[in-house]
């Protein structure tokens, strides 16, 4: 089979931190993405999603949109996505200007994951809004004006506003989070779901539950679609998995790893291997299909830091010839 046409078996994703690695810097932690998104778009990945992050020493992805625009011209099927764009930060008719010109740019392929954590520290959240903590009380509000301009629906004072350009697909509308009150925001706007796993000491599988009852379709969004996100570091021993996970979380994170720590010390064993999936091809397959089916995800969104941009590119190489059909 050629290596563009190959397909996976289970729905797997992406969600890339564009860390410094190996003492490069910023342009090379960009180079390295765009050859990651290159790849995985080759293996047969789904989408390819960056995050949003501020003032973490280690981490170069602070505007998703630019970071997507760059990864989807080197690009050709691979959706691209926020992972998240932090709404709290941002107007909603900026936000969706922003990714509507993208979609206008890569139709169908242009996703908008929407999270309310602060995304830093304290001070990079003051620099960035004086009133983030009002702004996260307002979510609610706050999504309900972006679901309604992504949906051509929006008005102020009566008068319609366009989010322009209107592209011929609208971006998908995902929200992420790590408990039920993010799944039932979720359910209630008629969005996509994703559950960061690998941030959040909750079993997911309740949370997606709720979700999924609660669901009500939307004209963004039929039916509940649901994806879960987990810490996964594949290679061709445990050890050298094991070794390579936690030196990536220590070099990408150091001190900053609030939240983002696969496993905490002294964490319960289950908790700890529904975050951070580790060990060999065949190791990580099954426990992938294990979580998949005990979720009832639709889809996996795989969260990989490692000590080396090799091992990185290496782990996910390894897991999609495990799934390739």
């Amino acid at each position: 089979m050629n290596q563009a046409e190959q397909r996976l078996s289970l729905r797997l994703s992406l969600l890339d931190f564009v860390p410094l690695l190996e003492e490069a810097d910023a342009s090379e932690a960009i180079r390295q993405s765009v050859r990651l998104a290159q790849a995985a778009e080759a293996w047969g990945y789904e989408r390819f999603w960056v995050t949003e992050h501020h003032d973490m020493p280690h981490l170069v992805s602070t505007n998703t949109e630019v970071m997507l625009a760059h990864i989807g011209a080197h690009t050709q099927r691979i959706r691209l996505g926020a992972g998240a764009l932090l709404l709290p930060y941002y107007r909603p008719f900026k936000a969706a200007e922003a990714f509507h010109l993208l979609a206008a740019m890569y139709p169908d392929r242009v996703d908008l994951g929407i999270g309310r954590a602060p995304g830093g520290n304290a001070h990079a959240s003051m620099a960035l809004s004086e009133t983030y903590l009002e702004q996260v009380r307002r979510m609610p509000a706050l999504l309900d004006d972006l679901a309604d301009l992504l949906a051509n629906r929006y008005r102020i004072e009566g008068e319609p506003v366009t989010a322009r350009p209107v592209p011929p697909v609208p971006p998908q509308l995902w929200l992420l989070g790590t408990n039920a009150k993010s799944a039932q925001y979720a359910a209630e706007r008629g969005t996509g779901y994703v559950f960061g796993q690998f941030m959040s000491a909750e079993d997911g599988k309740a949370v997606l539950a709720s979700y999924r009852e609660r669901f009500r379709p939307s004209e963004l969004q039929a039916k509940p679609r649901t994806i879960v996100a987990v810490g996964v570091v594949c290679a061709a021993t445990r050890e050298a998995a094991e070794t390579a996970g936690a030196e990536g979380v220590r070099l990408a994170f150091g001190e900053q790893a609030e939240g983002a720590r696969f496993a905490a010390s002294g964490e319960d064993p289950a908790a700890s291997e529904r975050k951070f999936v580790r060990g060999t091809p065949q190791d990580v397959k099954r426990r992938l299909l294990e979580l998949q089916a005990e979720w009832q995800a639709d889809e996996l969104m795989l969260v990989t830091v490692t000590g080396t941009y090799g091992q990185r590119l290496e782990s996910f190489r390894l897991i999609a010839e495990a799934f390739a059909t």
